[in-house]
């Protein structure tokens, strides 16, 4: 189910995603509602909304009210039934997201609090997706031993380059290879289960994944970053019979958002080419299709805009800051 997480919980429209039925007025999965969720901590591509040193119409309306702005793309697992919460990926809007799980930690009062999430799992080494692990550092939050889930790759990104290097001779995190060649899951508990899926980007430092979430109601895709759908060949149809709703790459909505570079080198697929290429599964009701990673440039990211009307009439939809996804 889907829930925007800031409402009320008696404006909440919640979405189940088994069978795409529609109940209005349910509670919120983080205010009491049973079992485990995800919750969405950041639609925006790693350079934010604001984004940084940008003066363009919607990062300024996005500066004059806070309600515009966005956080980086990030989700929280969370598990009510045994109190544990682990993050997909780490921002540069850490602090912020974790204050955005408070109701679902209840963090200590009055210190700092050292195991604020129980665990991480990253997807790849790009800004918006691994520098918030600085926050976890001596300098800052001091974990210990916190688990942080990577592909072998990106581990030893993280082992052979300060200043993650110290963070794991510190102790305040714990590697823990998730290898998608050797089926790359790991039990988070409540019935929850999270495998990587490699996924086709630029990986100039490490490989990138996306991540197949499957709870004991539904099974969730995400996959933030990624080259064009073609790049993935038959493998993406096999992912997606898996799964009930897809959260999937909406960085560019087309080819000439930024006027001074190249959106085809940067490598993402345009959302236009997705409502295309997933158009079947949505309107044959298989699949629910949900955006997520919004570039600044996105004139998607317009409530009342055309590009929002017309991504909603093709029966998909962008994802919200805040919103919760039942698993």
């Amino acid at each position: 189910m889907l829930t925007k997480h800031r409402m009320p919980a008696s404006a909440v429209l919640v979405v189940f995603a088994l069978g795409c039925g529609v109940a209005p007025e349910a509670p919120a999965a983080g205010s009491g509602a049973a079992g485990p969720f995800l919750r969405v901590l950041g639609t925006a591509q790693d350079g934010g909304l604001p984004h940084a040193a940008c003066s363009c119409e919607r990062c300024a309306a996005a500066g004059r009210d806070p309600a515009l702005a966005r956080r980086v793309a990030s989700l929280a697992v969370v598990l009510p039934e045994n109190g544990r919460v682990f993050l997909i990926d780490a921002t540069p809007d850490l602090p912020e997201q974790l204050e955005a799980l408070a109701d679902v930690r209840r963090p200590p009062a009055g210190r700092v609090d050292r195991a604020p999430v129980d665990g991480v799992l990253l997807s790849h080494a790009h800004m918006g997706h691994y520098l918030g692990l600085a926050w976890f550092g001596y300098e800052a939050v001091n974990t210990r031993d916190l688990p942080v889930w990577a592909t072998p790759r990106m581990a030893a990104f993280l082992r052979g380059n300060g200043p993650w290097s110290l963070l794991v001779s510190r102790g305040n995190v714990e590697l823990r290879e998730l290898d998608p060649a050797a089926g790359g899951e790991v039990e988070l508990g409540d019935g929850v289960r999270v495998r990587a899926v490699p996924a086709p980007h630029r990986d100039e430092y490490t490989d990138t994944v996306g991540f197949l979430v499957r709870g004991p109601r539904a099974a969730v895709f995400y996959v933030p970053d990624t080259d064009s759908w073609a790049a993935w060949g038959e493998r993406l149809d096999e992912v997606l019979a898996e799964v009930d709703v897809a959260l999937v790459d909406g960085t560019f909505y087309s080819r000439d958002e930024l006027p001074d570079r190249e959106v085809s080198e940067i490598g993402h697929p345009l959302l236009t080419d997705s409502l295309e290429r997933f158009g079947e599964a949505v309107r044959a009701g298989r699949l629910r299709v949900v955006f997520t990673h919004l570039n600044h440039s996105n004139p998607a990211l317009d409530p009342d805009g055309p590009e929002r009307r017309a991504i909603e009439r093709a029966g998909f939809r962008v994802l919200e800051d805040g919103e919760e996804i039942g698993l």
